[in-house]
């Protein structure tokens, strides 16, 4: 009811459709809010339709987005276990605990003193991103690369020089495999800057900077620390960008499914050789046949054996094919496809 309208005397008696109009109308105050608009005007809009904003923590990535990250991530958290085990020749373990924003402040607060940091650039992209390695795992991937067993190392000093050095090698591969995992979006190359143990002397962003972090659980022998990845938001927002473009479903949303996509190829196996050979097994012939041969001999063939050859990849059958010649050589010509199990 507004202050305009006159209060009912006590002696008036509401009837139960002017009662159930009041409860209307205030279930209807109590549900919807008055928002000021830009113009000036003002207008009535639902309570839930209002998203509350907290100005000292932004949220600069969608729902969406995110999830297309933590996927994108995820993705490159079982190759980088992969490539540590072979790297390291022991089983290394690694799973996503986190992948949220926070401002710069607040991430270089929360990292442990002492530790390892590598502040490194993804060029072409601007901005200094920083990867932490927690001491006590850092020395034991040391100790791993001198030859001992991977368990578990304390942490009562620094690291010397060469240790950092050996760190290093471990560090780059992790950078070489976060860029390339990036490669159909865009060619990044990571560029180390500099290195530091106390995250309170970290001047790289300004303190407001919102950060997306990555922060991965490590399992090695019977160490199990973090491992860190920090990127500026202005660092990400082209990946992000293009990421979410490469991604979008056509017509409005339309789930489009493939009926015989593409294989991905995969540029590590470009120069793996792989043995290729032409056979003809249509021949038989007695074991005691075969002991009386001698050289000079001619084995008779059927007409048709050039036409019914089998071509084999790393011993495998693969393909029929014609025998012929090309440019003065044996060649076979591929004439179909042999189904195997």
């Amino acid at each position: 009811m507004s202050a305009s309208e006159p209060i009912l005397a006590s002696s008036e008696v509401l009837s139960q459709s002017e009662v159930e109009r009041l409860l209307a109308q205030v279930a209807e105050q109590e549900t919807n809010v008055t928002i000021l608009r830009a113009d000036g005007s003002k207008k009535q809009q639902p309570r839930d339709s209002i998203q509350p904003y907290d100005f000292r923590n932004p949220v600069f990535l969608s729902a969406s987005e995110l999830r297309k990250l933590r996927l994108r991530h995820e993705e490159f958290i079982q190759a980088l276990a992969s490539r540590l085990s072979i790297y390291l020749r022991m089983e290394f373990g690694l799973q996503m605990s986190q992948l949220q924003t926070l401002s710069f402040q607040k991430f270089s607060e929360s990292l442990p003193n002492p530790t390892t940091l590598t502040l490194f650039q993804a060029a072409p992209l601007h901005g200094v991103c920083i990867l932490e390695i927690n001491p006590r795992l850092g020395m034991t991937l040391v100790d791993r690369l001198l030859g001992g067993p991977g368990h578990s190392v304390a942490t009562g000093r620094e690291m010397s020089d060469m240790e950092i050095t050996l760190l290093d090698q471990v560090v780059n591969l992790i950078l070489g495999e976060w860029c390339g995992h990036w490669t159909k979006v865009q060619e990044l190359r990571p560029i180390t800057l500099g290195r530091e143990n106390n995250g309170r002397f970290l001047h790289t962003s300004p303190p407001d900077t919102v950060m997306l972090v990555l922060a991965m659980e490590a399992h090695m022998g019977d160490c199990v620390e973090t491992i860190q990845l920090a990127f500026p938001y202005s660092t990400i927002e082209p990946l992000v960008r293009a990421l979410s473009h490469q991604l979008e479903e056509p017509d409005g949303g339309a789930e489009v499914v493939a009926s015989n996509p593409a294989a991905r190829w995969t540029p590590h196996f470009e120069n793996i050789n792989v043995p290729v050979s032409a056979e003809w097994a249509g021949l038989q012939m007695s074991a005691r046949r075969v002991a009386q041969l001698r050289v000079g001999e001619v084995v008779p063939l059927s007409d048709d054996f050039q036409n019914s050859l089998h071509l084999r990849l790393a011993r495998m059958p693969k393909f029929t094919g014609r025998l012929g010649t090309a440019e003065g050589k044996w060649a076979v010509e591929l004439t179909g496809l042999l189904k195997t199990s």
